[in-house]
């Protein structure tokens, strides 16, 4: 027998998939087949055909909770099927769930849904815990045929219901790291007491400069400055908080920075990479204070181009602290309170609007893929519970920063890879021909397509799509549409460009408080000013090595922080919709199925129309232009379609929000 082996990718329905490494398709594996097998667990499989069935269907989703189709037929239809004859390495080693207990024994409902069966729970196991409280649960003995799992309980979060319990249990089930070891906090605090000294930095001190962030921000790590030279070019000035200073390497600050990877944001709290001391303190760039820096000081010409710069340690200190609303307002002049308030500074900001358009223009004659696609803001009470969502509100402030950050990332990746030195890129690939295909299909019904050879697609194909959606009732459903075609982004040790900001050279230097490789990147760029720019072979070697591996974790920690940003989001929005079955909407149709189809509200919400809860007829899937039609009727949804909904069912547990089409 050929033996294969990968990891095992669960569904809550009880069947799975294999996934393979080198290869594009998932092996199917059905419940009987599975061994016991639990999510993410490495294991040995044989296959059961060798015979592909019918068209790869790799991109089905293998995870939708949404699904309420009954066969595990249209899952295997399509994949090579196989058996695990073997589970190499259990992943799953604790699990947050909901106990419950009788006289004798009790059991954990495990939160993860992809974990089918409850863990029994011997008396002599669950300690102090009490029925409706969620804990952790450490598996002491793996499910086998007929046997349930077996656990001890070794944490207790709280009562379901209690304030904070559902984040925190989101938190334990991702296995954040949500407290500091007590040697990083005695670090944290004895650094950020030391003195700052301006001796062997380029002293800015005194020249005006500007952090421009959220009115509710605490850690400030990037600082900008813009003035216009006689001959018509720009100098730009993007000063990034020195965390490399603080944060030495071995040190426990930095171990503890490495196994975090990301700070992790979680609607009413912050899991953060740094402790407070650095990363709302000493690192922070508060304005009026002394502040070590990294600065990149750029020349940009009339057309966009960096025709100079330089990479210097600096000293600074910040002469206001603005919000995006504000200087909206003093750039727009639409608040006389505020526009007087910042009078004497007005020109700067005027400056920065004049170097953004410019900026942005050349970006967007290189196929900068300008994504259009809001960010949710959810408002929480005291307890926890969501008062309010609505879209995250942007503008051209949000530009200013974004192009001024774009502008220094690329200038300093490209300087440090013509340097050869070793380093971390934020790589994002070209999409694969099957995905450009996919998506012109879609984009057929809105009639648009992206030109080119499938196999060589440029930026600027994507990007005249989206010029020819902006403003149209379509453009949020075609940039959703785009973003799922493209690649997911990625920290790697070697350049392959950015395909979504058009870019050759690309890296993350500008928030070192929240993310490891610009971290890293700062240290590297120490290294080389110190030895001016001679760094020797024995170090090369050295980062070269330390660059591959924390690229690698990076980019997993990346991955676990955005799963449990999402988890955090649909939990609230789905607890905010459960107060709201029988309201009425209007909403978008976003994505269309062959068991029913989603529908985006002006809010961001999203929630499914089940083909059972269209009654009014029956209903056919066309796959090719990815629509439904009424057998009898003739009615037709497509993407794109406006409807008007009514809220019939929300979970916060399952995460569940169900629509269906609202009565005239």
């Amino acid at each position: 027998m050929d033996i294969l082996q990968g990891t095992y990718i669960a569904n809550e329905r009880g069947f799975g998939f294999v996934k393979i490494e080198g290869q594009t398709a998932d092996i199917f594996i059905s419940k009987e087949n599975s061994k016991s097998a639990m999510d993410g667990d490495i294991v040995d499989i044989i296959l059961l055909d060798r015979e592909k069935i019918g068209k790869n269907e790799t991109g089905t989703d293998r995870n939708d909770k949404n699904d309420n189709k009954s066969g595990k037929d249209k899952y295997r239809d399509g994949h090579i099927e196989g058996k695990v004859i073997k589970i190499v390495k259990r992943k799953v080693t604790s699990v947050v769930g909901l106990f419950k207990k009788s006289r004798n024994f009790g059991f954990v409902i495990p939160d993860d849904k992809r974990i089918n069966g409850d863990i029994f729970i011997s008396k002599s196991s669950w300690g102090k815990a009490k029925t409706n409280q969620k804990v952790v649960v450490e598996i002491t003995k793996y499910p086998e045929k007929g046997r349930k799992a077996e656990g001890k309980i070794k944490e207790i979060l709280g009562f379901k219901d209690e304030a904070g319990v559902d984040m925190l249990s989101i938190i334990k089930s991702f296995k954040l790291p949500y407290e500091f070891p007590q040697e990083v906090l005695d670090e944290a605090k004895k650094v950020s007491q030391e003195k700052i000294i301006p001796k062997g930095r380029l002293d800015l001190r005194k020249q005006e400069m500007f952090t421009i962030d959220g009115e509710d921000a605490k850690d400030l790590d990037d600082a900008v400055c813009v003035s216009k030279n006689e001959d018509g070019t720009y100098t730009l000035g993007v000063h990034i908080a020195d965390v490399s200073h603080y944060v030495k390497e071995k040190s426990c600050l930095d171990k503890e920075a490495i196994l975090r990877g990301t700070s992790v944001y979680m609607l009413d709290r912050v899991i953060p990479m740094l402790p407070k001391e650095l990363s709302n303190g000493i690192c922070s760039l508060n304005h009026g204070e002394d502040r070590y820096a990294i600065s990149c000081i750029m020349t940009i010409d009339q057309n966009g181009k960096v025709i100079d710069s330089d990479i210097r340690k600096s000293i600074i200190n910040v002469t206001e602290r603005m919000n995006y609303h504000d200087v909206y307002d003093i750039i727009q002049r639409s608040n006389p309170k505020v526009v007087k308030k910042y009078e004497k500074y007005i020109k700067h900001f005027d400056t920065m609007k004049e170097l953004t358009l410019i900026l942005k223009e050349r970006r967007n004659k290189d196929g900068y893929l300008s994504l259009d696609i809001p960010e949710s803001k959810i408002t929480l009470d005291k307890y926890g519970y969501p008062v309010s969502i609505c879209a995250y509100d942007t503008n051209f402030a949000n530009e200013i920063i974004e192009q001024f950050m774009l502008t220094a990332n690329e200038t300093v990746a490209e300087r440090f890879y013509w340097l050869g030195s070793p380093f971390i890129y934020r790589v994002h690939e070209k999409p694969d021909e099957d995905k450009v295909s996919e998506l012109n299909k879609y984009l057929y019904n809105f009639g648009y397509r992206i030109k080119g050879k499938k196999d060589d697609v440029k930026p600027k194909s994507f990007q005249q799509v989206l010029d020819a959606v902006k403003g149209k009732d379509e453009e949020k459903v075609v940039s959703n549409l785009i973003l799922r075609t493209l690649k997911v982004a990625r920290y790697e040790a070697e350049n392959k460009g950015h395909f979504g900001i058009a870019s050759k050279y690309y890296c993350h230097f500008t928030s070192p408080i929240r993310r490891y490789p610009d971290l890293f990147i700062h240290r590297i760029i120490s290294k080389y000013l110190e030895c001016d720019y001679n760094l020797d072979e024995k170090l090369k070697s050295k980062y070269s090595k330390q660059s591959i591996k924390y690229a690698e974790t990076a980019s997993e920690c990346e991955q676990v922080a955005t799963k449990a940003e999402r988890e955090s989001e649909d939990m609230k929005k789905a607890e905010y919709m459960e107060s709201k079955v029988g309201e009425v909407y209007e909403g978008i149709i976003s994505s269309v199925t062959n068991f029913g189809m989603f529908v985006e509200l002006e809010n961001t919400v999203e929630g499914l129309i089940r083909f059972d809860n269209l009654d009014e007829d029956y209903y056919i899937y066309n796959d090719s232009n990815k629509s439904l039609i009424g057998e009898h009727t003739g009615k037709v949804y497509k993407l794109g379609d406006k409807v008007k909904i009514e809220v019939l069912s929300a979970d916060k547990d399952t995460r569940r929000i169900d629509f269906k089409i609202a009565e005239n």
